[in-house]
């Protein structure tokens, strides 16, 4: 029995090196290069993630629930590490990232490519992807097919679907009936602009207040966690907001809802082109004015490239041994490129000035 220690011991000593070795091995089997530039973002608090039974014990609480609409990986990151709630990849990318005068053209491919993307960058945010238009409205079959396709490969955790008639209802039950989670949308659904007359507010009379409050309930009946109200009036949010047992996120609906949600780009006062004017909401409130700081940075790089400034030798910081660079010389001439040697060895002595004391 004396004996058991010192060999519990060496066990102990071996498994840990074992482990370590293999380890390293498959450090240096990995893709991602170790601390580099390109290792990524780290995540905000990886046991932090944000699911439904969180959001559902924030709204029970009464904390307000956040949301931001993102396209891409670098808002993905941004979302991540403000600690947003939800991060939304709306079909709205199909007006601020493509160019579109509406939501209607955006394909679900160009939609499972900005899914990814943003799930690459929010690792704590509860993940959203719109389901586009001409993609669930045929038959519960293809919301459901749609709906697994945004999960399975857009790496979302929930979709969202903008209610109103009775076969998106029917849609979004089936989704529901078939494990995955689903937002409900009501009130200006973008998706309906043909039958609306365009962009155009709901609930501003007593049927369209009425249909706002119904059409959530409904949504809340066939099991969505929570409801989307954009463009309506404050008090037909609240009452719906009331009527609910899910949270409910606003858009241009008033402070009374159970969360907000507004567009990264829009929120930021990225954009300033004509085009981003025109579909930029009236309800929007700019927290930024990014695009002032964008616009003022590429004109300043035009700038320096063209005074010849930039890159200076702080922005061209690889270099070559002296007598690498003989070689080199040596090289081009033997090949013919007496020109080509020229420009080199001009080269390293313009830097050579530029870096000698004055």
């Amino acid at each position: 029995m004396v004996f058991f220690p010192s060999i519990s011991r060496t066990i102990s000593s071996s498994v840990r090196k074992n482990v370590q070795t293999h380890y390293r091995k498959l450090r240096y089997m990995s893709n991602v290069p170790e601390n580099t530039v390109y290792g990524g973002p780290k995540p905000q608090n990886p046991n932090q993630r944000v699911t439904l039974t969180s959001l559902r014990q924030k709204h029970k609480k009464g904390e307000p629930i956040t949301m931001v609409t993102g396209y891409d990986y670098p808002s993905g990151v941004h979302i991540d590490m403000a600690g947003i709630d939800i991060c939304l990849v709306g079909d709205s990318a199909s007006m601020v990232v493509h160019g579109h005068d509406t939501t209607l053209p955006i394909t679900l491919d160009e939609m499972l490519v900005h899914c990814r993307a943003v799930a690459r960058g929010a690792k704590r945010p509860l993940l959203v992807g719109d389901l586009p238009f001409g993609t669930y409205e045929s038959s519960t079959k293809q919301a459901v097919d749609t709906a697994v396709r945004v999960l399975k490969e857009g790496g979302m955790d929930a979709i969202k679907l903008e209610g109103g008639a009775p076969s998106r209802i029917t849609a979004a039950k089936a989704i529901v009936e078939a494990g995955i989670a689903v937002i409900g949308h009501v009130g200006l659904t973008p998706q309906a602009i043909s039958v609306l007359g365009g962009f155009r507010p709901q609930g501003r009379n007593v049927d369209s207040a009425v249909k706002v409050v119904e059409t959530a309930m409904a949504l809340q009946e066939v099991g969505c966690f929570s409801v989307v109200l954009e463009c309506v009036p404050a008090p037909v949010a609240a009452a719906a907001t009331s009527a609910l047992q899910i949270p409910t996120i606003g858009i241009g609906a008033g402070p009374f809802c159970s969360g907000q949600v507004l567009v990264y780009h829009d929120l930021l006062g990225m954009m300033q082109h004509p085009h981003h004017a025109k579909v930029t909401p009236k309800f929007c409130k700019q927290f930024g004015q990014v695009g002032d700081v964008i616009n003022k940075a590429l004109l300043q790089y035009k700038e320096e490239v063209t005074n010849g400034s930039f890159p200076s030798s702080a922005h061209s910081p690889y270099k070559i041994g002296a007598a690498d660079m003989d070689g080199f010389f040596s090289e081009l001439q033997k090949l013919g490129f007496s020109d080509a040697a020229s420009a080199a060895a001009a080269a390293t002595e313009k830097i050579q000035t530029a870096n000698s004391p004055a």
